[in-house]
């Protein structure tokens, strides 16, 4: 194994990124989600749809995708299927036809019932020291990047 630069200033080592710990979290979240949401029916990207309808209904398309960083050719199947599924119901706006409201069926509002349990589940009993300000902290690191994407961020 050769070492192309010094292995200090090396700004491509795999622990120097941010996005690497990050990205392994998140698969290891995905992978601990999922037995825990498929005996509700729900994968984890239909999970977080959920979250947001049981805050508040309806959501347009539009923000249910702000909402969850999904663009609306990843959103729009996945509320199709959910759809199929009989959780969730899609109907134009009557005030604006170009927009698509999403609400809860009865059945996607029951389900919250059977949700409830899914944080203390996936935690099981482990609350670690300083998990509210990591969360607030990828948060913030969320909005930065979400600023970054849209071209805000100032040039180096």
């Amino acid at each position: 194994m050769v070492a192309t630069q010094n292995r200090d200033d090396d700004p491509l080592l795999l622990d120097r990124q941010v996005c690497f710990p990050l990205y392994a979290a998140t698969n290891l979240l995905t992978r601990l989600y999922g037995p825990i949401l498929s005996g509700l029916g729900l994968t984890y990207p239909q999970y977080l749809v959920m979250l947001v309808l049981w805050e508040a209904e309806p959501q347009t398309v539009g923000a249910l995708g702000a909402r969850l960083y999904l663009d609306s050719g990843t959103l729009t199947p996945l509320l199709k299927r959910m759809e199929t599924a009989g959780l969730v119901k899609r109907e134009r706006d009557p005030a604006d036809e170009r927009r698509v409201l999403v609400t809860l069926t009865d059945m996607g509002r029951a389900l919250r019932e059977r949700a409830v349990h899914v944080p203390e589940v996936l935690a099981n009993g482990y609350q670690p020291e300083g998990i509210d300000q990591l969360r607030e902290g990828v948060k913030e690191l969320v909005a930065m990047l979400s600023h970054h994407r849209a071209g805000r961020m100032p040039k180096k």
